[in-house]
Parts: structure tokens; sequence; C-alpha cells
């Protein structure tokens, strides 16, 4: 792209701040899960404290995966910028 085509795009700003809030609300539910289903699955299958924080290390990489996975999900929903 040129210089004239890049400086014609604008931020939707709406879009920005609905895709960053849903991101906030379900990245915490989805860390809250990994931590808290860490410890259960260790509890579960008795692998003490360092079982425990490598299960919730697995499932907390898996959330950024779907985090990472939502926000660019979302922007092809809602984009980011427009031509203006």
């Amino acid at each position: 792209m040129n210089a004239s085509s890049q400086s014609s795009r604008q931020i939707v700003w709406p879009s920005v701040i609905t895709v960053i809030s849903a991101a906030i609300l379900i990245g915490a539910e989805v860390f809250g899960a990994a931590f808290a289903g860490g410890w259960a699955l260790a509890i579960l299958f008795g692998l003490g404290d360092q079982g425990a924080h490598i299960v919730q290390a697995v499932l907390f990489a898996l959330g950024v995966l779907v985090m990472t996975a939502f926000v660019r999900a979302a922007q092809r929903i809602e984009p980011f910028t427009k031509r203006g």
C-alpha cells in the first residue's frame, strides 16, 4: 500500500471498544476457569502443588489461544478500521 491509502484509514473506536470490552469479560472467565480447573484436576488426580501449577500453565496457554481466536473473529465482524 502506498502512503495515501494508509492515511485514509480511520479507527472505528466503537468497534475497538466493543471488542476489547468483550475480550476482558471473556478473558476473565477463560483464565479463571483455567486457574480453577487446573487446581481441581490436580486435586482429582493427586498431582500436588507442582502438578497443579503445570496443569494451570497448560490451561492458561490454551486460554491464550482461545482469546487470540476470539479477538481475530471479533475483528472480522467488527472491523477496527474503515476507509475514510
